[in-house]
């Protein structure tokens, strides 16, 4: 019986979450990462943004079924529970900056920045995890390694994601390219080996997968 969320969707997501990750931090290099800045640069290409913001937010949630099929691989249930809590943080992270850009477009930029200047230290329920969210990966990372579910390069590399900044519309810096590109080393070729992995899905299962996530969006958007 396969085991939650399955070598299928752990493997796919392994392939496709560090590359969204990387992709997305990669296209606002340039841009200072403060948030008056990456307010102006939505206010100069939006549409870069979005695209930006968007492939790292997906990145992030995409990583959700590879930690829980890590975590149970290595037997890490803590390490597990504090990467997938600051998943859920940098998530509501990803809603307040797309709010913050809506803003943009509604009061303008110099609005804009006031009002997230104002709000910026506001309290919410997630900085109760902050330290969760640098030292998780770190703690599954030594899970990983000393269980075997990845080699030393890979969970060294899977450690190096705690060095991601943390907040609201935070932009691209050092720290950010070698958190993204240490995900792909730690994910891609744990991902090739799930594919290698036991028997094929029926080849109905790929156009029928795709399918449902293009009815998934279309549904989305429209409701």
């Amino acid at each position: 019986m396969n085991e939650f969320p399955g070598r299928w969707v752990e493997g796919v997501s392994a392939l496709l979450s560090p590359l969204l990750l990387l992709t997305g931090v990669l296209l606002r290099l340039g841009y200072d990462g403060f948030f008056p800045s990456q307010l102006a640069a939505f206010a100069e290409s939006p549409t870069l943004m979005t695209v930006s913001y968007s492939c790292c937010t997906a990145g992030l949630v995409l990583a959700f079924p590879v930690v829980i099929g890590l975590a149970r691989r290595a037997g890490s249930v803590w390490g597990g529970m504090a990467v997938l809590l600051g998943l859920l943080a940098r998530t509501f992270h990803a809603g307040i900056n797309h709010l913050a850009f809506q803003l943009v477009d509604a009061q303008g930029l110099p609005q804009a920045q006031k009002t997230m200047e104002d709000a910026y230290s506001a309290f919410h329920i997630f900085h109760a995890v902050n330290i969760a969210t640098f030292l998780g990966w770190i703690v599954l990372a030594v899970a990983t390694w000393r269980s075997g579910a990845l080699g030393r390069v890979q969970s060294v590399a899977l450690g190096l994601m705690s060095a991601l900044p943390l907040g609201v519309l935070k932009g691209t810096g050092p720290m950010s390219i070698v958190a993204a590109l240490g995900l792909c080393v730690a994910f891609l070729p744990y991902a090739i080996k799930l594919f290698r992995e036991g028997e094929r899905p029926k080849w109905w299962a790929f156009p029928l997968a795709g399918a449902i996530l293009a009815g998934a969006v279309f549904l989305g958007e429209v409701g």
